[in-house]
Formats: C-alpha cells, sequence, structure tokens
C-alpha cells in the first residue's frame, strides 16, 4: 500500500480518492505506530524512522509523502508516458537505504518549474518525520531529494 509514482494512474471519482485517502490514513497511523513501538532512544518516539521503514525506505517515504497530501506523479501502463504530476521514489543505485525523490510530469506539464518548490515541501515533510533530505541538481540541471535515514554518531 504505497504509490511511489512510477504506477498507474489513480480512479478520478470522489469515492475513489476518498477511499484511497482512507486508505493511506490508516496505513500512516500504522506506520507512526510501529515507530512508538519500536523506538528505544529518548525523546519523541515518532520523530525517527524504525527499522521497519529502514528496511523498506521506498515504501516509506512515498507513504509519508503521500499522507501529507503530496501527489504521486503516474504513467500510463500501456504507453509508458507519463500521465500525471507529482513524486516519484526510487532506491538509490549508489547507496543502499537511500532513496531519491524527484519531480516529474507528463511532456509540457510544467513539472521542471516546479520541482525546487515540491521538493522542498517533500523535503519538509520527510525532515519532520526524521530522514535526512537533501537537494541536489542532477542530469540536465534537474533537481531531486536525496533522502537517508537520519546521521547518527560522531
Amino acid at each position: 500500500m504505497y504509490d511511489d509514482g512510477d504506477g498507474p494512474p489513480r480512479a478520478a471519482g470522489a469515492d475513489d480518492a476518498r477511499t484511497r485517502a482512507a486508505e493511506v490514513r490508516v496505513a500512516f497511523e500504522g506506520l507512526l505506530q510501529i515507530r512508538r513501538l519500536t523506538h528505544t532512544g529518548a525523546g519523541d518516539r515518532e520523530a525517527s524512522p524504525a527499522p521497519w521503514e529502514l528496511g523498506r525506505p521506498v515504501r516509506a517515504v512515498a507513504l509519508a509523502l503521500e499522507a501529507a497530501g503530496i501527489t504521486p506523479s503516474a504513467v500510463d501502463t500501456a504507453t509508458g508516458q507519463r500521465v500525471a504530476t507529482g513524486y516519484r521514489v526510487r532506491a538509490a543505485e549508489a547507496e543502499p537505504g537511500t532513496v531519491t525523490v524527484e519531480w516529474l510530469g507528463p511532456p509540457g506539464s510544467g513539472a521542471a518549474g516546479q520541482e525546487e518548490s515540491a521538493l522542498t515541501d517533500c523535503a519538509r515533510v520527510l525532515d519532520r518525520l526524521g530522514w535526512d533530505a537533501l537537494l541536489y541538481r542532477g542530469r540536465a540541471r534537474r533537481r531531486f531529494l536525496e533522502v537517508r535515514p537520519p546521521h547518527t554518531g560522531p
């Protein structure tokens, strides 16, 4: 139950949207409950990723973003073309446990012009949940977030 932004578009009906929002809310509350039950340090028991999240960072980050009301992108399954503007979460190739978040949309959607503010919003959500989210500029000068577990130690 997560949307990494590479799946098919969601159904457009109001009932479907309410159902999805309820599913995401329940899943996110479950994630917070896992944090409360597995937290071993001092401080806010919901303020850092749980071991479950660290083992599934793409799922955890995508769920956090969708629960915050940030829209995932979508791809037409028949054509492979991107059909909705929003976030996409992928595992980082070079670093296990790290993910990248991109802001993508169909050609002509203006996604490139939205990416800095949209990704800044994504970073705020993830920072509040204890992830380290850093904004970078990559190939073709497109921005992306690198999201990793919180730094611990010296």
